[in-house]
């Protein structure tokens, strides 16, 4: 099988050194593994029967949707099945989580993410809408409120959040628990025992940073 990591847009701006860690534990697992940085708003241009290895909810929709030929499996997925990734002990501390919208359908990633939550030996307390039945992060209004009224979106689903620390598995979910007063864990961030960083958080600047690279890759 002709596979393809793909550390995604986000990411890539977020922590590209990031990128490289998992890059590196996967390739140590997957013989010939090669990085795809060609955005996933772009064809793909792989080989049919590649399979894109994804850490973006975003990428894992359009790559299951959008393009003939390739199939898509995420990182949580392939690291849930682990025996042997040194996955740090996070001593019971409580975390809430917010599901990605892309993969509101993919109980598989959600079942994925919380067997790796509960290798970290965190505590999740879910809120009341999650999974399936989970409500946005504020971002997906993006271009279609005005920026205020994002923001009210944002500080809205934060405010569903039971405690503080907020696990997220979207790059864009670390701005919108910024903004609304939480504390984001990006999910990469905890298996790599990092610090969480909101970065460049205000709507239009994020958008235009990600709109800058997705048409540059």
């Amino acid at each position: 099988m002709n596979n393809r990591f793909a550390p995604g847009c986000a990411l890539l701006i977020y922590k590209p050194e990031l990128a490289d860690k998992v890059f590196h534990v996967l390739e140590n697992k997957i013989p010939e593994l090669a990085i795809h940085t060609t955005c996933c708003h772009h064809q793909p241009n792989q080989p049919e029967g590649t399979r894109i290895i994804n850490v973006c909810a975003g990428c894992d929709r359009r790559y299951r949707e959008l393009y003939q030929g390739v199939a898509t499996v995420s990182l949580w997925e392939l690291l849930a099945e682990s025996d042997n990734f040194p996955f740090p002990d996070y001593s019971q501390r409580e975390m809430s989580i917010v599901d990605a919208c892309p993969t509101r359908d993919q109980s598989r990633v959600h079942d994925a993410v919380r067997v790796l939550l509960k290798k970290m030996n965190i505590k999740l307390i879910e809120p009341q809408y999650t999974k399936a039945e989970g409500t946005c992060c504020g971002d997906r209004f993006y271009g279609v409120l005005p920026v205020g009224k994002v923001k009210e979106q944002m500080k809205k689903r934060a405010a569903e959040m039971p405690v503080e620390d907020v696990v997220v598995y979207c790059v864009s979910c670390i701005k919108s628990m910024h903004i609304g007063g939480k504390r984001p864990r990006y999910l990469v961030d905890l298996l790599f025992g990092e610090e969480t960083h909101p970065g460049t958080f205000e709507p239009e600047l994020w958008h235009a940073e990600l709109d800058k690279f997705i048409a540059a890759h």
